[in-house]
């Protein structure tokens, strides 16, 4: 059963009357999502520092963003999570998730940088990939100048974000590093089979992301249908998800991703990875960025950010 909030953020995009994002281009869809995340998104929470920078990458430079949190100094070496936006792939960029990363920060008292990875069509998998991973590296190479600490780096993200975070952790541990401490997998997206009951209960629905919509990003995304099988697209197809860090896996009840995500935490536990998995019942995919209207946005962020103060602290 949907949560009363989540029934009215759908009640108030029903209303709105905007055409579904799967019957726009990739720039009116980029459009019409910014200004969605900005109508829904509580005003962005004071930190101690914002910086643009640049990282850089096999495809060209990456947009990055970094975040200190509130109370901290810039002597302090902090812990920091690298952290890749949602939408589909095709949508979101930096500013989408500024109030995301905001929040992190500050209730996990650390550093985020958040990466404004290439996407596509423009730019076909595995650019994003390659852009996450690069920035990942990054972060652990310039971590003195940046007031980070190297030996303190976590990975995270939502929706297709939460695909990338899962990618990279499984790159970092075959190229040896950098070593990470957690990842953090809000709602992630583990398959592009789209082949979940989940999916085939939800997709139809419409409840923000159509099955419609999942093929429109999936298309901008791959090249091909056999791209849907290499695991750097699909986590959950991975040959091996044993020696990864310890992950924190939230997923929303009425969402047509809940089940990719619950069975990727089961995959990790059957391999010994330490996985804390909660489901958020009645919850709608993209709820942590609706905190102007859902309450459990707030406390999906700040669980979110005590598996990272966890596990910073380990």
């Amino acid at each position: 059963m949907l949560d009363p909030q989540a029934q009215a953020v759908l009640d108030l995009i029903a209303a709105a009357g905007r055409p579904p994002l799967h019957t726009l281009s990739a720039p009116e869809a980029r459009a019409q999502y910014r200004a969605a995340r900005k109508a829904l998104q509580p005003p962005p929470e004071d930190v101690a520092a914002v910086r643009d920078l640049t990282a850089p990458g096999p495809h060209g430079p990456i947009p990055v963003r970094l975040y200190r949190a509130r109370g901290t100094s810039d002597a302090e070496q902090l812990p920091v999570l690298v952290y890749f936006h949602g939408g589909g792939f095709t949508i979101g960029d930096l500013d989408t998730h500024d109030g995301v990363c905001r929040t992190l920060a500050n209730e996990a008292r650390c550093a985020v940088v958040s990466a404004d990875y290439r996407l596509g069509p423009e730019h076909k998998f595995p650019c994003a990939v390659d852009d996450c991973f690069a920035a990942t590296r990054w972060v652990a190479q310039e971590a003195a100048a940046l007031g980070i600490d190297a030996r303190r780096i976590a990975v995270g993200g939502d929706s297709a974000g939460g695909n990338l975070a899962t990618v990279v952790a499984l790159l970092a541990r075959d190229a040896g590093g950098p070593p990470l401490v957690a990842q953090v997998l809000i709602y992630p997206t583990t398959t592009l089979e789209h082949d979940t009951p989940s999916t085939a209960e939800f997709g139809p629905r419409g409840y923000i992301i159509a099955l419609d919509t999942m093929h429109y990003f999936r298309n901008c995304y791959l090249s091909t249908p056999e791209e849907r099988r290499d695991w750097r697209a699909s986590p959950l197809l991975a040959p091996d998800v044993s020696h990864l860090p310890p992950a924190f896996i939230l997923t929303a009840g009425c969402d047509p991703l809940r089940d990719e995500g619950q069975a990727y935490a089961e995959r990790l536990r059957a391999a010994g990875v330490e996985v804390r998995y909660t489901c958020y019942e009645g919850q709608i995919h993209g709820f942590i960025t609706m905190g102007r209207m859902i309450d459990a946005a707030g406390r999906a962020l700040r669980e979110s950010a005590a598996a990272l103060r966890n596990a910073f602290a380990a």
